[in-house]
């Protein structure tokens, strides 16, 4: 009997993204292409245009609200996580990711070879979406954006905490968070929720509608409120949250005495704070630290890793130093979630 074939004769790295090829579909494909499977809805990942698209029901939703449904994709199929489906020679299950909700990892089985895509991942614990659930596989293909080991995220329970000190500090001043419009937003949300914080939430318009998806999809997130909408004098001692591109830009400046703070894994690069003129950094990042993606590495239990995009030459070396194989795919078009 014969072994069965490496994941590297059947899965190939092509201009449009990676391709699968006794499957005949993509993954997260960079230009619109017959059939695609998506991991999550940012729009590094999740693009528009693709005749066939499957995901999970969440993302799905996700993309809706954010391209409109007719570019979203020709045919829009859900698949549950841990449903297997057969898509001519390969069977496919996904499996959450953690990364936002409906973010799944895409497992492929064909001729007794397992291969898993993971998209972007996170392991710390968030309110909004399904935590990361570990697959044994011959092939792990994983992210490295936080690649370094200078990397190492704090609870965002901590985090918030230092948000809702300073909030107590300087009541008179309004808080604007810079946080991304899709997962970031609502975890910052559902984590303030969690530590108490029963006032309303104010809202750039960027992030009103993805909000009202989650909610629609059952995500509690509480009273939210559009900031522009808000008097000035209604903002002062207030939390209002926007796209990072807002909070430096003439928007801001209506809110009453700005704190500025923004929530990302790169404020744990204080030069990175400085120069964004951010005056309250919070580290607080929906991917993998340094220690998780080597701990998901080792629950793989994969002999093998590749590496999509981030800081590859580092994660490669400690994956060979655990005598793991690792390369990198060297991925174009990935890392940019907004």
């Amino acid at each position: 009997m014969s072994p069965p074939p490496h994941p590297e004769t059947w899965l190939k790295t092509t201009a449009s993204g990676l391709y699968c090829v006794p499957g005949d579909f993509y993954i997260d494909p960079v230009r619109a292409v017959p059939r695609a499977v998506i991991t999550h809805g940012h729009a590094d990942h999740a693009r528009p245009g693709n005749s066939h698209v499957l995901a999970t029901a969440e993302t799905i939703a996700i993309m809706r609200t954010r391209m409109g449904a007719e570019r979203a994709g020709g045919t829009l199929q859900a698949l549950p996580y841990g449903e297997p489906l057969r898509i001519n020679d390969v069977t496919i299950t996904l499996y959450p990711a953690g990364h936002v909700l409906g973010a799944a990892q895409i497992l492929m089985e064909h001729a007794g070879s397992r291969a898993i895509v993971s998209g972007d991942y996170k392991r710390q614990p968030d309110p909004t979406c399904t935590p990361f659930e570990p697959v044994t596989c011959d092939v792990f293909v994983t992210e490295a954006t936080f690649g370094l080991p200078v990397f190492r995220h704090p609870p965002a329970t901590s985090e918030i905490a230092k948000l809702l000190a300073s909030l107590a500090l300087f009541p008179e001043r309004s808080h604007v968070v810079g946080a991304y419009a899709l997962g970031k937003c609502q975890r910052v949300i559902a984590t303030l929720r969690a530590c108490g914080y029963d006032r309303p939430i104010y809202l750039h318009g960027a992030h009103m509608a993805v909000c009202d998806t989650y909610q629609a999809l059952g995500i509690n997130l509480g009273e939210l409120r559009p900031a522009t909408a808000a008097a000035k004098a209604e903002l002062k001692g207030a939390i209002v949250l926007a796209p990072p591109s807002a909070i430096a830009d003439k928007w801001a400046r209506r809110l009453e005495d700005p704190m500025v703070a923004m929530a990302s894994g790169w404020m744990r690069i204080r030069q990175r704070a400085k120069a964004g003129g951010i005056e309250l950094p919070l580290i607080i990042s929906d991917h993998a630290d340094w220690d998780d993606l080597l701990t998901t590495i080792r629950d793989t239990q994969a002999p093998e890793i590749w590496v999509t995009h981030g800081a590859e030459d580092a994660l490669i070396h400690a994956a060979t130093q655990m005598q793991i194989r690792a390369r990198a795919l060297s991925l174009v078009g990935y890392g940019e979630e907004e």
